[in-house]
């Protein structure tokens, strides 16, 4: 007994100890690393979170999971879910060389020069850019047609006044989205319909809220499902009439899934999230409702891996990048803090491969407990 409770203290220790990253898992998950170690083959579902410049942090942990850990000796396929920044980070992944891919994006997102005066039309068309440097000639196909890959491109097509063409409609429409929804979540449907776009072989995910409907990606409806999982309203145009999906104009998809709710991916194997925080937010209006936070998130089949909060003390700035950079710096400035951002970044990886190696599977993680259950 004194061994045991020795050892306890000891992992709880470990825990506490300053780290780059950090480590949740359910308890399920935890129970299933206990026993088999660290595999990529277990890990059945890989979700991307909305977060715009957010993912430079994740840039070389997404070189390191992309190129070895999730997809070396795979018998299944891996099913990836992602809104906005988190579906072009998974378009990569879809790529012949993904570790190549995450470099194109990394590369171009950071140096793009815009203009001083910047308005929808320029952040699209760089936007589309973007993705047609990263994605080639054919990483369009390759995306839908990766036999270990499933690929999930989530939208959210507006409903009435928020599928108008016309600003003034389209803000009294997302007014009654945030109103609706603070009301609860369910009501949101009534603004919002989720469309996720797949690859070719996608199976149906078991989403029974905001009518769901799945439309298979075709090549010339890749960039046009990604640009528009990323299209946050007044700031990016979004698509309308998606060819072979439902009429109606087509915004970033982290409006109904800003972090994801988890509930629906109960049956998955093992969920692998690498994010920006240790909370999760369901959708984009519940930012701003502190009541919606899950603090830890809630999963017994979860693993997230994020930056430690003493890790992000430490970046310039104390923080990591995202959409405020723009206004607050120039663009000098800006790319300098994101390149060091990024190159910083690497002490994730290497603490997720030092957690890889450690003989302890559960050294320094944190089990979370009251998770939903199967």
């Amino acid at each position: 007994m004194i061994f045991l409770i020795l050892e306890f203290f000891q992992r709880q220790s470990t825990a506490m100890t300053a780290r780059p990253l950090n480590i949740f898992l359910g308890r399920k998950a935890a129970q299933l690393i206990t026993n088999q170690g660290w595999s990529g083959r277990d890990v059945s579902l890989l979700l991307g979170a909305s977060g715009g410049p957010k993912w430079l942090i994740l840039s070389q942990l997404d070189r390191l999971l992309f190129g070895r850990f999730l997809m070396e000796d795979r018998a299944d396929a891996l099913v990836a879910v992602g809104s906005s920044i988190g579906s072009w980070r998974h378009a990569c992944l879809s790529q012949n060389d993904p570790v190549a891919a995450v470099a194109r994006l990394e590369d171009i997102y950071v140096n793009w020069q815009y203009s001083k005066r910047l308005d929808i039309q320029e952040i699209s068309s760089a936007s589309i850019a973007m993705l047609d440097h990263v994605l080639g000639d054919t990483g369009a196909s390759a995306l839908i047609n990766h036999p270990r890959l499933h690929s999930y491109i989530v939208t959210a097509r507006g409903r009435g006044l928020n599928s108008s063409r016309y600003r003034a409609a389209l803000a009294l429409g997302m007014g009654t989205a945030a109103i609706t929804n603070t009301a609860h979540r369910a009501l949101l449907a009534s603004q919002f319909q989720r469309i996720l776009f797949t690859s070719a072989a996608a199976p149906p995910l078991p989403y029974t809220d905001f009518n769901t409907s799945q439309i298979s990606l075709r090549d010339e409806t890749v960039t046009t499902a990604l640009h528009a999982s990323g299209s946050i309203p007044f700031l990016l145009a979004g698509e309308r009439n998606v060819s072979r999906a439902p009429k109606g104009h087509y915004w970033d998809g982290g409006i109904i899934d800003y972090h994801f709710d988890l509930k629906p991916f109960a049956e998955q194997r093992l969920i692998f999230y690498p994010h920006f925080r240790g909370d999760l937010t369901q959708g984009w209006f519940d930012k701003f409702l502190p009541w919606r936070r899950h603090r830890p998130p809630l999963a017994e089949n979860l693993v997230l891996v994020c930056p430690s909060q003493d890790f992000i003390d430490s970046l310039p700035h104390g923080k990591i990048p995202d959409r405020s950079d723009f206004s607050r710096m120039s663009t000098p400035e800006r790319v300098t803090y994101w390149r060091t951002c990024m190159e910083r970044s690497r002490e994730l990886a290497e603490d997720f491969q030092s957690q890889l190696n450690n003989p302890d599977p559960l050294s320094g993680t944190h089990v979370l407990r009251n998770a939903y259950r199967r």
